[in-house]
């Protein structure tokens, strides 16, 4: 194991960008943060009471994938400066300030966390996640985690396979789909306006789901959750009426490039009780 001295920039709480860090791969709770790495093994991740976060991994490329995962060198003190005074967001900064999503170590993963939530409860849509990723993967030596899924994973599956592990049957279809037709890592090196682009010519990966891909697979703030159910309730009460999922990009419109990130922050407020609902978009 090597270790890693990292002094993140801007404001950065890894308890709270953690809180809802758990998964099939990774695991938070009063210790460090444990991740099975895709790069291969296990990585370790604390932050001391100076703000320096102390990272573990078997080798430089396992140390760079925690520091992707983190989010460490993402500074968002631009998104809080500049909507200090947002409508929306101005009671919910100030106890989110060092709150950063935390990412996805592969793209295929992101994927698969995207066509697991479309539409259904949060709790049900990481409990197939799980499912599929113990079905899929494998386990490092002497972990209980599993490695991060790759378009691999998913080669000897069929979506029949799939479905029976909980997740619908054109979800499935359009998994497999994508991890044989796609090299899905390789998205990474592509602009975020490319990246969507490919993604949305597949009927079943809309807005919200290109959403959480560049969020939590490319770590890119452009793209909002459009669609998010959330989001949707939220403009729901804010307009006195029902709304559909498109009508979000309007609430997100105001932020411009980090519209991905100001997503995070409004769901997070709301479950915090700290979202000033305004009057802006009440007609």
């Amino acid at each position: 194991m090597i270790s890693a001295a990292v002094r993140p920039r801007g404001p950065f709480s890894l308890r709270l960008s953690s809180r809802l860090a758990g998964d099939a791969t990774r695991t938070f709770s009063s210790g460090p943060l444990l991740a099975a790495l895709a790069a291969g093994g296990v990585g370790r991740a604390w932050q001391q009471p100076d703000g320096v976060v102390q990272l573990r991994a078997p080798d430089d490329r396992g140390i760079d994938e925690l520091s992707f995962v983190l989010a460490l060198d993402d500074d968002h003190s631009e998104f809080l400066e500049r909507f200090r005074d947002d409508p929306l967001l101005r009671r919910a900064l100030p106890r989110l300030r060092g709150y950063r999503p935390l990412r996805l170590s592969t793209v295929t993963h992101a994927l698969l966390r995207a066509v697991c939530g479309q539409l259904i409860q949060a709790s049900r849509a990481r409990q197939i996640e799980r499912n599929v990723i113990r079905a899929t993967t494998s386990r490092p030596p002497a972990a209980w985690l599993h490695t991060p899924p790759t378009p691999a994973s998913f080669a000897s599956f069929s979506p029949a396979q799939l479905r029976r592990l909980g997740l619908g049957a054109r979800r499935s279809a359009t998994l497999i789909r994508l991890c044989r037709s796609l090299d899905l890592e390789r998205l990474r090196g592509a602009s975020t306006d490319a990246a969507a682009a490919r993604l949305v010519r597949e009927s079943r990966i809309g807005p919200w789901s290109v959403g959480v891909v560049c969020l939590e697979g490319l770590g890119r703030y452009e793209r909002g959750l459009v669609g998010d159910l959330g989001l949707i309730k939220l403009l729901a009460k804010m307009r006195g009426r029902r709304v559909e999922g498109w009508e979000t990009a309007e609430l997100l419109e105001p932020y411009g490039e980090w519209a991905g990130l100001a997503s995070v922050y409004i769901l997070a407020g709301l479950g915090q009780g700290t979202i000033a609902v305004p009057d802006r978009l009440a007609a």
